[in-house]
């Protein structure tokens, strides 16, 4: 059924969906569309948006927020005062400043993550792919 999906979005500007190598089988857990901003306007959150109003929710981003911004990392929480293993690297090898990782930034941005579930029928694919088409061909203006 994902590749079915895939098969339907493939040839929409600014949408990319799931790749995996040839030698893989790809358990599709959840199935997330990178969306490029600059061929979608309003990107991820817009097109999930669009869908979520013809009955679709989405979620955009894979997760909230990376590990590295988790307390335990952020604030270097530790038992007791020891900071330990922190104290263990270099200063610069746990600066975990935002800017030291842009791309996890875009890519958490650029994701829209669809519903899926290993019993969805060739008619709940075609529904989602018919709602993608939908909110692509209006966020890009009939383009």
């Amino acid at each position: 059924m994902a590749d079915r999906l895939s098969r339907q979005l493939q040839g929409l500007a600014g949408i990319e969906t799931p790749r995996y190598a040839a030698d893989a089988e790809h358990v599709y857990w959840r199935y997330c569309l990178w969306v490029d901003e600059k061929e979608v306007p309003g990107g991820s959150p817009a097109l999930g948006a669009g869908m979520k109003r013809q009955g679709i929710g989405t979620a955009p981003r894979y997760i909230q927020k990376p590990a590295f911004q988790c307390q335990v990392f952020a604030e270097q929480r530790t038992f007791g005062n020891s900071r330990f293993p922190f104290t263990l690297a270099r200063p610069e090898a746990v600066d975990y400043s935002p800017a030291q990782f842009p791309g996890v930034f875009k890519c958490l941005h650029d994701i829209l993550v669809l519903p899926w579930n290993e019993r969805f029928t060739e008619e709940h694919v075609d529904f989602i792919a018919a709602s993608v088409r939908t909110q692509h061909a209006r966020l890009r203006g009939g383009r």
